[in-house]
């Protein structure tokens, strides 16, 4: 599958794969910032995601063998990869199969663990499925329905960056809903590592997130021995945007690190 990506600067490839309901958009900013220190900063939608095509296929051999393919498509070699959340599993998955292809990997609010589903991921799915667009003539309309369904503003406000003026008032979208809904609960799967990978790791979670937990550690220090592990304070699952500068500084001094 070929993902719509974009990219910046030049030198030592750097690929980022954004979360679930997320976007290439929302990791610009950093990745500029990164490229300013001698990397080529590739940031892909993933499948179902932005815009990058849609297919009923939706589970973690599908985003790992996206990510295969899009490492060969660009000729990349030495990648140091970053995911958060669906974006970090991809990536483990990734280094633990391809080691090879690796240099580093930087590891966002997620552990190795399966997870319970999360009601709150089928009901923003549900709540966007609930805007009629025939209907809504206007940003703010389509808000108004979400309210009705995602209390939260900050939850609400990251949905709408999925929103897609076509033409006119006329949007949609840019999710695959259905794609998403349908196999939503393989995104919960767990990653069995038979092997380990010896390369360097960064593993940052926010403190107040129930993604890593301390009984996850061992089995990330064992399937990633070399790896550090940052823990930002107050920050919950979305911490590359609530502490973007101690988040960037940890990301910085590991990729400098040599």
């Amino acid at each position: 599958m070929q993902l719509f990506y974009r990219k910046y600067g030049e030198g030592k490839p750097l690929i980022i794969l954004h979360g679930l309901f997320g976007i290439s958009d929302n990791w610009v900013g950093f990745g500029k910032k990164i490229a300013e220190l001698g990397y080529q900063v590739y940031i892909p939608d993933q499948r179902n995601h932005g815009q990058s095509p849609h297919s009923p296929s939706f589970n973690y051999l599908a985003l790992v063998d996206d990510l295969f393919e899009f490492i060969d498509e660009h000729e990349l070699e030495e990648v140091t990869i970053l995911g958060h959340s669906m974006g970090g599993k991809v990536a483990m998955r990734f280094a633990l199969e391809n080691p090879e292809y690796i240099a580093k990997l930087i590891v966002v609010d997620i552990s190795m663990r399966a997870y319970k589903a999360r009601p709150h991921h089928k009901n923003i799915l549900k709540a966007m499925q609930q805007v009629d667009f025939s209907k809504v003539k206007s940003r703010k309309e389509v808000e108004l329905v979400l309210a009705k369904h995602i209390w939260e503003p900050k939850i609400r406000l990251f949905v709408m960056k999925n929103l897609h003026r076509i033409e006119g008032n006329t949007f949609e979208w840019r999710l695959y809903l259905d794609g998403i809904l349908d196999n939503l609960d393989q995104m919960f799967d767990g990653i069995d590592a038979l092997d380990s990978f010896e390369k360097p790791s960064l593993f940052i979670r926010g403190g107040a997130s129930n993604y890593v937990n301390d009984g996850d550690i061992p089995g990330i220090n064992k399937a990633f021995p070399q790896n550090t592990l940052h823990t930002i304070p107050n920050a919950t699952h979305w911490v590359h945007a609530e502490a973007p500068e101690l988040f960037y500084q940890y990301v910085s001094e590991f990729l400098i690190k040599g």
